[in-house]
């Protein structure tokens, strides 16, 4: 029997299955530990309700498609204190990308919070699962905000494929290894 990997991190474009293939993943992990997971949703509307009824519709089929088989948080900043609290239990993170956003978004000191989130992490004892978007494969932003953006995503996604046991890329939902087995 393999050993079920301690930290996963699936790197995909929009709409690519990393999603999907995060939830099976994270609940196959709670499933064979006998325990109900934790859903860790990073997303924060922005404006009022039905302001952005195309991301509404997103977050509706990550609901649907979820069920009741979660514990589910929102949390938009503090992924650390989040990750602390549930961990006896396999957590799935969708997304840091969004997570990412609110940092830059609310002016914070993006290393200082990447740092406790690698922390909280490495300090983890049940599965983690992470969903990430990998930007850095299209055009170069043409805003500054954009390109740091872009970059500080590369970055994150850098420290945490770094202490990940696991790291998937998922295109047209088909995962492929990047690191781990």
């Amino acid at each position: 029997m393999t050993q079920t990997p301690t930290c996963t991190l699936i790197l995909g474009g929009a709409r690519s299955g990393k999603s999907r293939h995060a939830e099976a993943l994270t609940l196959e992990a709670a499933r064979a530990r006998g325990q109900v997971p934790a859903y860790l949703a990073t997303f924060r509307p922005w404006g009022a309700p039905g302001d952005d009824p195309e991301m509404d519709e997103r977050v509706r089929l990550h609901r649907e498609r979820r069920g009741r088989d979660w514990i589910t948080e929102e949390v938009p900043v503090d992924l650390d204190a989040a990750l602390r609290t549930h961990d006896a239990v396999p957590v799935l993170v969708d997304c840091l990308t969004l997570w990412l956003t609110n940092l830059i978004l609310d002016e914070m000191d993006v290393g200082a919070r990447v740092g406790l989130l690698v922390r909280a992490l490495e300090d983890r004892s049940a599965p983690v699962v992470l969903v990430a978007n990998e930007v850095g494969l299209g055009l170069v932003p043409e805003t500054p905000l954009g390109r740091r953006f872009r970059d500080e995503a590369g970055v994150l996604n850098q420290r945490v494929a770094a202490i990940c046991d696991r790291v998937l890329f998922v295109a047209a939902g088909l995962p492929l290894t990047l690191k781990g087995g």
